[in-house]
C-alpha cells in the first residue's frame, strides 16, 4: 500500500463508478492532493458527491475545463469507452500518461481513440474497495520509467501490482484476478447451500461458509506457504478433508471446471 501519493500535476479520473470510486479512496487515503484530482462523471452518484464535497473536488460533466493533467484514469465500462473517451481528445494532446482499467480495450485500442499518448493497461479488482485488491498491469511502448513509477504508486493505492511484459496476457489476468472475486463469492454460496441441504439452519450454514472463506484467505495473505501446503495442512490422510478433496480433486472436479470457466471469462475479455 502506498503511503505517500504526489501527483506531478492535474490527475483525471474519468468514470466515478465502482471501481473509480475505489481507485479515488485509495488516493486519498494514500495522501494524495484533493485539489490536484478532477473527476468527469455526467452522473454522479450521491456517494461520490459526498465524497467530492467532503474532499473539495471538483466534479465535471467533460474535460473542456482541465488543464495541466499529468495523468489521466480511464475507469469506465469497456462498452461505452470510445464515446466517453471523446471529451479527454483535447487533454490528450499534450500527452499526459493515461492508466485504464477498461476490460479487453488494448494499448492499440486506446491509441486509436486518444492518439499517441503514453498507455498503461491495468486490471484491478473490486476487493481494492477495502484496500485488498491486486491489478494485473501493462506498460506500452510510450511509458517512461518515471511514468511506470507513477501507475505503480496509483494502483498499489488499492492493493498490489504484478507487472506483465506481454499484453496479450492481460485478457488472462482478467479471467483469473479481475473477475476471480466473484468465483470465490459463488464458491461461499455453494458451501452455504450444502451445509442447509446437510441440515444446518440457514442464518447458521451462511454464517459458517463465510467466515470460512475470509478465514482462508487471510490465512492466505498472512502465511509464508504456498496454498498447497496450507491445504495439505489442513488434510489428514483418510479424514473427513480427504473424503471431500477426492470429489473436488477428480479429473472433472473443481480444477477442470474452473478452466473452463475462466477460459470462457478471457474469450470474452477477447471479444469487448
Amino acid at each position: 500500500m502506498a503511503s505517500s501519493l504526489v501527483l506531478p500535476g492535474t490527475l483525471v479520473l474519468l468514470g466515478a463508478g465502482k471501481m473509480g470510486g475505489a481507485l479515488l479512496r485509495g488516493w486519498l487515503e494514500a495522501g494524495a492532493d484533493a485539489s490536484r484530482i478532477a473527476v468527469i462523471d455526467p452522473q454522479p452518484s450521491n456517494d461520490m458527491k459526498a465524497l467530492a464535497g467532503d474532499h473539495a473536488i471538483a466534479l465535471h460533466t467533460d474535460g473542456s475545463a482541465l488543464s495541466d493533467v499529468a495523468v489521466m484514469v480511464l475507469a469506465v465500462k469497456p462498452q461505452i469507452m470510445s464515446q466517453a473517451a471523446k471529451t479527454l481528445v483535447p487533454i490528450a494532446q499534450d500527452r499526459p500518461l493515461v492508466v485504464s482499467v477498461a476490460a479487453g480495450k488494448s494499448v492499440a485500442d486506446l491509441t486509436a481513440l486518444l492518439g499517441d499518448v503514453p498507455i498503461v493497461r491495468a486490471m484491478p479488482n473490486t476487493p481494492a474497495s477495502v484496500g485488498r485488491g491486486i491489478s494485473g498491469a501493462f506498460a506500452g511502448s510510450g511509458v517512461s520509467a518515471g511514468q511506470r513509477a507513477l501507475a505503480t504508486q496509483l494502483l498499489e493505492a488499492v492493493g498490489e501490482v504484478v507487472w506483465l511484459d506481454d499484453e496479450a496476457l492481460m485478457d488472462a489476468v482478467t479471467a483469473l484476478s479481475g473477475s476471480g472475486p466473484a468465483y470465490v463469492f459463488w464458491l461461499t454460496e455453494c458451501m452455504a447451500a450444502a451445509g442447509r441441504e446437510l441440515g444446518l439452519p440457514d442464518a447458521v450454514a451462511a454464517t459458517l461458509a463465510r467466515a470460512t472463506v475470509a478465514g482462508a484467505g487471510e490465512l492466505m495473505h498472512q502465511a509464508r506457504d504456498t496454498p498447497s501446503t496450507l491445504r495439505e495442512n489442513v488434510t489428514s490422510p483418510g479424514g473427513t478433508t480427504a473424503a471431500a478433496l477426492d470429489v473436488l480433486m477428480a479429473d472433472d472436479g473443481l480444477g477442470a471446471l474452473l478452466r473452463k470457466a475462466m477460459t470462457a471469462a478471457r474469450d470474452r475479455a477477447r471479444e469487448l
